[in-house]
């Protein structure tokens, strides 16, 4: 009888830590766990993450890969690596912090690389504006739309503004 108990109880342990990294926290996206900075490798980036949509090399040397999950996921992974090759850190860019750093006047550059690749390009001629979205969840893990106005002369940020997903029922 005590084994049985004892066997149920390791398996809900084992289930409750199913989806988590090595300090027990869940894992965003599957194969970061099998990451570590400062000793996996561009190549061990690339072989948990695969192909990255864009790669953004640094005047230091370093770069950045960036990892896209949309147009459905809610998630941009950006990876730093050094100028050896060594995994320096990642991040993911759908965040209420970057979001903050969005500022008139930058331009779609330098938005490009803090948020990463657009779910969607809408011009609207009327308003000669530009807007690029991305889905992201907000902090209570409802889906929204995070969106970047661009005035389609200059090609510079002009606003922001967020809203609700229209492609989820809650």
């Amino acid at each position: 009888m005590k084994t049985g108990l004892f066997a149920l109880l390791a398996l809900l342990g084992g289930l409750l830590c199913f989806g988590c990294d090595r300090e027990g926290r869940p894992i965003q996206e599957f194969g970061l766990d099998k990451l570590t900075r400062g000793q996996s490798t561009e190549m061990d980036v690339r072989t948990v993450m695969g192909q990255p949509e864009s790669v953004w090399e640094e005047n230091d040397g370093s770069r950045v890969l960036e990892y896209p999950r949309g147009p459905e996921g809610y998630r941009t992974w950006m990876f730093t690596i050094d100028s050896q090759g060594k995994l320096v850190d990642w991040r993911q860019a759908l965040t209420p912090e970057n979001f903050a750093r969005v500022r008139p006047g930058m331009t779609k550059e330098e938005v490009r690389r803090l948020l990463g690749k657009p779910r969607t390009v809408a011009e609207f001629a009327l308003k000669n504006e530009e807007v690029w979205d991305w889905r992201y969840l907000d902090a209570t893990q409802k889906p929204q739309l995070f969106n970047v106005h661009f005035d389609r002369g200059t090609g510079r940020v002009t606003g922001t503004s967020a809203s609700p997903d229209p492609k989820t029922n809650w």
